[in-house]
């Protein structure tokens, strides 16, 4: 009698560890060793540097679990809020650049106190087509009665808008280029107050300017003719310049490119800063006595 075949015993194979997948009910499953979709998306973000997307991304699905939003929805709310951090960070990168020396806007200046002011002329400025048109804004006074704040207000206000500004003493310009100058670097230091849209220039006319300085405003209201707005702020009349500048030719051929394409503010009236200080002294309950 032949005995029955002896069938070969078969040995089971051991599952790979660390493969790409594990098998879980039937599906393939990303092992933990492997990163989530939602890892390699936030580190997509943090490559293409949309941090604040990344920052957000986590709240963002939680809410369109909630909400059931769309993948559409998700991503234009994850754009939206990247949007809107990147020009917050312009915004702030062009303020350091134009270095106003405080920061006010136009809603705070109190027109009420200077009725001389034509607020038509005001509303207008504050459209900001004075930039896109490239014509300039002279602010005349005494001081005291807001010429820097409003130049600064108006600075600050197309800075927002998105423009590129800078802010300066008509003293301090002219000091940096003439150093600049001897140095051999006045053609680049130029580029400083040629190049934004907007140049606010503060304070012409309190300090007499020799030759070199005349020259260097000149050259500063020559060059960006028609090609970018001055506002500029003074405390004497255009008729007194010639006592300003050392130069009355200088002067003149100052004035006549600032005023071809102009809008003039002449404010008279009283000083907020006296007015400032009375109050101040009302407070205190003493007098103040104006000479």
């Amino acid at each position: 009698m032949t005995p029955p075949a002896v069938q070969p015993t078969r040995t089971a194979r051991p599952r790979a560890r660390g493969s790409a997948h594990e098998v879980r009910n039937g599906a393939p499953t990303p092992s933990s060793s492997e990163p989530s979709s939602y890892q390699r998306l936030r580190e997509h973000l943090a490559y293409l540097q949309m941090t604040a997307a990344a920052e957000h991304l986590a709240a963002e699905l939680d809410r369109a679990l909630k909400e059931k939003l769309s993948a559409t929805q998700v991503l234009e709310q994850l754009l939206a809020i990247e949007v809107a951090a990147t020009r917050e960070r312009r915004q702030r990168g062009r303020l350091r650049f134009a270095r106003y020396p405080v920061h006010k806007t136009l809603a705070e200046f109190d027109l009420d106190f200077q009725p001389g002011i034509d607020r038509k002329v005001v509303a207008e400025l504050s459209t900001l087509r004075f930039v896109e048109e490239r014509r300039n804004v002279i602010l005349l006074g005494p001081p005291g009665v807001g010429k820097s704040h409003l130049a600064i207000a108006l600075g600050i206000a197309a800075t927002d808008a998105g423009y590129r500004t800078y802010f300066t003493a008509a003293s301090d310009m002219v000091a940096a280029l003439q150093a600049a100058h001897l140095e051999g670097t006045a053609a680049y230091k130029l580029r400083t107050y040629l190049s934004p849209s907007v140049l606010v220039i503060d304070e012409l006319g309190y300090l007499p300017l020799d030759q070199a300085s005349a020259n260097w405003i000149f050259q500063v209201v020559s060059r960006r003719y028609e090609k970018g707005s001055i506002v500029l702020t003074s405390n004497r009349g255009f008729g007194d310049w010639n006592q300003v500048f050392a130069d009355p030719v200088v002067a003149s051929a100052i004035i006549d490119r600032l005023l071809h394409s102009a809008t003039v503010l002449n404010i008279r009236g009283a000083s907020y800063r006296m007015r400032d200080y009375v109050d101040q002294q009302k407070l205190k309950g003493g007098s103040a006595m104006v000479g």
